[in-house]
């Protein structure tokens, strides 16, 4: 079963912890998503401060999606949240999404932290052969922090999702295999 992955797993750097979502992170994620009201940002998928819990019980309840509370160590609290999501055990393929943080972390160590925690754990610990990225045609910020992290761009899939204004909008797809990982898992990002 796919939430076998990470049912306990804790991964860690000197500054960043990330431990199964729970509703334990609530009124954490809920002050976390009102730094910058990120839930007005068309391109993301951020919940609206009264909808964490529903938002936690939907990554809690999708058979293919491992979330994680996003932990500052200097604090103890949950400052956003990101996941593994369309797991393919079969394929040994994953994706890492559903990410996003308080707004005074943007540009900061956390999203690169937290993606060397999760790449090392997918490739080193799960023997995973490729984890995909997929970010709304216009996250232009995303676009650039994906391809800073050595993902390549797989193509563009157009018009396959509705934004939660109801406009249509494109996918950007990135991947990156096992042998890319090896050869940038000690550069800096």
């Amino acid at each position: 079963m796919v939430k076998n992955l990470i049912n306990s797993v804790v991964l860690e750097s000197e500054l960043i912890r990330l431990e199964p979502l729970s509703m334990e992170h609530t009124s954490d994620l809920q002050a976390a998503c009102q730094d910058g009201n990120l839930w007005e940002i068309a391109v993301t998928s951020v919940p609206e401060p009264e909808n964490v819990t529903a938002y936690i019980q939907k990554a809690l309840d999708t058979p293919d999606r491992l979330a994680f509370a996003v932990i500052d160590e200097s604090t103890g609290k949950a400052i956003g949240s990101t996941s593994y999501h369309d797991i393919f055990p079969k394929a040994k393929r994953l994706e890492i999404g559903y990410t996003w943080y308080a707004k005074r972390f943007w540009r900061s160590h956390v999203n690169t932290t937290c993606k060397k925690l999760l790449l090392n754990h997918a490739f080193e610990t799960l023997n995973y052969l490729v984890v995909g990225w997929r970010t709304d045609g216009n996250n232009f910020r995303s676009q650039v922090a994906i391809e800073r992290l050595g993902a390549k761009k797989d193509g563009l899939i157009r018009g396959n999702r509705i934004r939660r204004n109801g406009d249509i909008a494109d996918t950007v797809m990135y991947s990156m295999t096992a042998d890319e990982w090896l050869e940038i898992k000690d550069a800096k990002f």
